[in-house]
């Protein structure tokens, strides 16, 4: 039997790694160009004073933004949340890095979360993004959530030799799902792009596999589709024609380039309840802060800040 002594040793190493130092970027490995033996990988983005110094302070920005859903050929009132913070991660096992090393891959990590209602039922909706801060290859990984009282659905990209995704769903046609695809544009991966660089986006007709979350409330392939991109000042545009849908985010032009608000329109709802609506998100707030270790009841006047409450 371990003695009390092992015990408490081991409850310390498993502190000292938790997700206290999310956000706690090495600035050695910050435009180390992530290895890659498929993709024809250009410079690493250099990375200005300026950015720097708002992304290494060991916090993360967060974002809160009054959400309109179209969802059953409705508008529901809710909320979201885009949580931006650079961490290290491990290229090989496709996780936050816990021990710092020049082999750590710097990563712009997006948590985006929706919450809304749905009559009597919630949804709460969960984004990650982990894109390399060189921005010269795709998104490492991508993963989406949706929680609802009909049940829960999970999928997961990981960008190896091939884009490898798993998904599982309840629903019959969708229950559990393992596959390749060649490497396309993610959406999911533009809005981290964005905040590094607006002007790296891409333009022009182009293919691109449309946000997780889209694709999953909408039961479709998860595919690259024909899309057309437009980049102005302030404005980032995305036009799907087969699906009948396009998106537009618009962002503050200066550095650190904020995603003010941003709208979706596509055909909601089924059968006799199909229209095209319109979702909208607009900014309520933004802060700085290592949330990670803002966990106590006296904390919860963060979220009251943030619009939460």
């Amino acid at each position: 039997m371990k003695s009390p002594l092992v015990f408490f040793f081991t409850a310390l190493f498993l502190m000292t790694f938790s997700c206290k130092n999310e956000g706690n970027v090495q600035e050695q490995t910050e435009a180390k160009a992530p290895a890659s033996p498929v993709e024809n990988l250009q410079n690493p983005q250099p990375l200005s004073e300026e950015f720097k110094s708002y992304w290494y302070q060991g916090e993360a920005e967060i974002t809160s933004y009054s959400l309109e859903q179209a969802r059953y050929g409705e508008i529901r009132n809710g909320n979201a949340v885009l949580v931006f913070v650079t961490e290290p991660f491990l290229q090989t096992a496709q996780v936050k890095a816990d021990q710092p090393a020049a082999s750590n891959i710097t990563v712009l990590k997006l948590n985006a979360t929706k919450n809304f209602n749905t009559g009597i039922y919630p949804y709460s909706i969960m984004q990650s993004v982990f894109y390399p801060l060189a921005n010269n290859q795709h998104a490492l990984k991508i993963s989406c959530s949706v929680q609802e009282w009909c049940g829960h659905a999970y999928t997961q990209l990981n960008n190896r030799s091939e884009f490898e995704v798993r998904s599982h769903s309840y629903f019959e046609g969708e229950a559990d799902e393992d596959f390749s695809l060649n490497k396309s544009i993610l959406e999911n991966e533009l809005w981290t792009q964005l905040r590094i660089n607006p002007k790296s986006l891409p333009t022009g007709n182009v293919e691109i596999i449309p946000s997780f979350e889209f694709l999953r409330l909408k039961h479709l392939p998860l595919k690259a589709y024909n899309a057309s991109a437009e980049l102005t000042s302030e404005t980032y545009t995305l036009t799907y024609p087969d699906l009948n849908r396009s998106l537009s985010i618009t962002f503050n032009p200066q550095f650190p380039f904020e995603i003010i608000s941003w709208e979706e329109t596509f055909v909601s709802g089924f059968g006799d309840k199909a229209q095209e609506l319109k979702t909208k998100a607009t900014r309520i707030k933004t802060i700085k802060s290592d949330y990670w270790n803002r966990n106590t009841n006296a904390d919860s006047a963060l979220r009251e800040s943030l619009g939460l409450e």
